[in-house]
């Protein structure tokens, strides 16, 4: 039997309990060729990648959310998901095979469903981050650039509330994303403030290739100008 890069993965609505199915990439069909100056990593086959997957929408209710969602709901969250929504929503699955457009679609439903449920700025910063993505593949400069910015500020935020405690996000990666991101809209001012934090920690920093990335950078921007 031939093993194709996609599967079905079973998942439980967070919202409204519902069971559904979404499709997921396994590991080994998706090969990583090189990654971008922030992280966005480019696969060998632009068929299968795991980024267009990354949103699960629920078919019942118009949910959509990552692995990264908390559980919980604060009080009056779902009246707000019913009326921004669920209200809207036409039942339809997502699952199966997307395109990029779909893909696109999935996220910015996720980045919506996100701000209604007021996630943690880190987790709203990744769906920004990954939607710019997909407009750079897609080569549209306009809407990469936008999102782009919304993630910079959610990271930014991130930063400043210390949500990154906890995840596999470490600050000095946080910090970086800042600096990174600024530096690609156009903030020179703010990427080099948010480099040298990073510099500053190199004595006591476990993440020697971090702080080598940020120094490269440093030395662009200040070649720049």
């Amino acid at each position: 039997m031939e093993v194709t890069p996609f599967y079905d993965k079973k998942m439980v609505c967070l919202n409204c309990k519902e069971s559904f199915t979404t499709t997921k990439v396994r590991s080994r069909f998706a090969r990583v060729v090189s990654t971008d100056s922030d992280f966005k990593p480019n696969y060998a086959d632009s068929d299968v990648n795991p980024m267009f997957y990354n949103i699960a929408v629920c078919p019942s209710c118009g949910f959509s959310f990552t692995d990264d969602f908390a559980p919980y709901f604060a009080p009056g969250t779902k009246e707000q998901i019913a009326s921004v929504i669920t209200a809207g929503w036409q039942p339809h699955s997502l699952g199966g095979e997307r395109s990029l457009e779909e893909a696109i679609s999935t996220y910015k439903l996720g980045y919506l469903t996100a701000i209604v449920k007021k996630e943690k700025p880190l987790t709203t910063a990744g769906i920004t981050a990954r939607t710019a993505w997909l407009y750079r593949i897609m080569e549209n400069r306009a809407e990469e650039q936008r999102f782009l910015t919304l993630a910079r500020n959610l990271y930014e935020e991130a930063y400043s509330v210390a949500d990154h405690v906890g995840t596999q996000m470490s600050e000095p990666r946080v910090l970086y994303m800042v600096g990174e991101l600024s530096c690609r809209i156009g903030d020179r001012e703010k990427a080099v403030q948010y480099f040298s934090k990073i510099i500053e920690t190199q004595k006591t920093s476990t993440e020697p290739q971090l702080i080598e990335l940020a120094k490269e950078r440093w030395q662009e921007i200040r070649q720049e100008k």
